[in-house]
């Protein structure tokens, strides 16, 4: 198979992901010789418009790991807007130093059904969203030179004789989301925590607003007004540190994260 574009397709909120994609198709398009191509995925209007692949140009689709799962709130804009006409891609997740649960093979699988043929899937630990403390420093030189070496198998996969062999993965029902828990081991509920603003800080430059991959904060008034992921973009991009959560059972569930995920985390490479 002969490839000539590498295009890297992520949602990244925080920023972590657009690394981790950058340098994943940075390596790829080394190694095939291809051109390569960045395809921001996060904001709204980044998501209203479709992108056809050919045979010849390889999809590296890099998205978060939420509660187990890709992000729900993404899943329908993957299906109606990345068509792969039998094109090769490669899934890559990023998950927070927990566990990434089914989020690689359910990003696998999609691709599939949208007409890729997927040649490789893998999942990199990095740090929380919520949590400077875990998984801090992730991914870090081990973790680049884990990845370059997978890549350098999918490039010899994609590049070998003959068809491309598919992916040897199981092709069930994909399982539940993982429940969050409190510090004290009961289910955190937290599905409505709305990001809080201190207003002696908020320098009102809307940062926040354009950040959301939601489109659901106000730029005017910094205010929430529709659905929240929980991505902390807002909190983690505000140059002035005035947006936090303060919501009982989510900071309890970060607590627990930060008690009980903080050994070392294994990436996972399935080509």
């Amino acid at each position: 198979m002969k490839i000539k574009r590498v295009t890297a397709l992520y949602f990244s909120p925080t920023g972590g992901v657009e690394g981790i994609a950058r340098f994943a198709a940075e390596e790829l398009s080394r190694h095939l010789g291809a051109e390569l191509r960045l395809l921001d995925f996060t904001a709204p209007d980044r998501r209203a418009h479709d992108h056809s692949f050919s045979s010849d140009e390889l999809l590296l689709a890099a998205v978060p790991v939420y509660a187990g799962r890709v992000p729900n709130k993404l899943l329908p804009d993957l299906k109606a807007r990345l068509l792969g006409n039998g094109g090769p891609a490669v899934a890559l997740c990023a998950f927070g130093n927990r566990s990434p649960d089914e989020a690689p093979r359910e990003l696998a699988l999609l691709l599939e059904e949208n007409g890729f043929q997927v040649a490789a899937c893998a999942a990199l630990a990095c740090r929380h969203a919520f949590s400077a403390k875990v998984g801090a420093g992730r991914p870090d030189d081990a973790d680049r030179e884990q990845l370059r070496r997978f890549l350098k198998q999918a490039a010899d996969k994609l590049t070998a004789p003959g068809p491309l062999p598919p992916l040897d993965m199981d092709r069930g029902e994909i399982g539940p989301y993982y429940t969050p828990l409190r510090a004290d081991g009961a289910p955190a509920k937290f599905l409505k925590a709305r990001p809080q603003t201190r207003w002696d800080r908020c320098v009102h430059c809307g940062l926040c607003a354009r950040v959301c991959p939601m489109g659901s904060i106000d730029g005017e008034t910094a205010q929430p007004i529709s659905v929240c992921i929980k991505c902390q973009a807002c909190v983690r991009r505000c140059p002035a540190h005035a947006k936090y959560f303060e919501d009982a059972d989510f900071l309890s569930h970060v607590a627990m994260l930060e008690e009980t995920c903080t050994e070392r985390a294994e990436n996972i490479f399935l080509i």
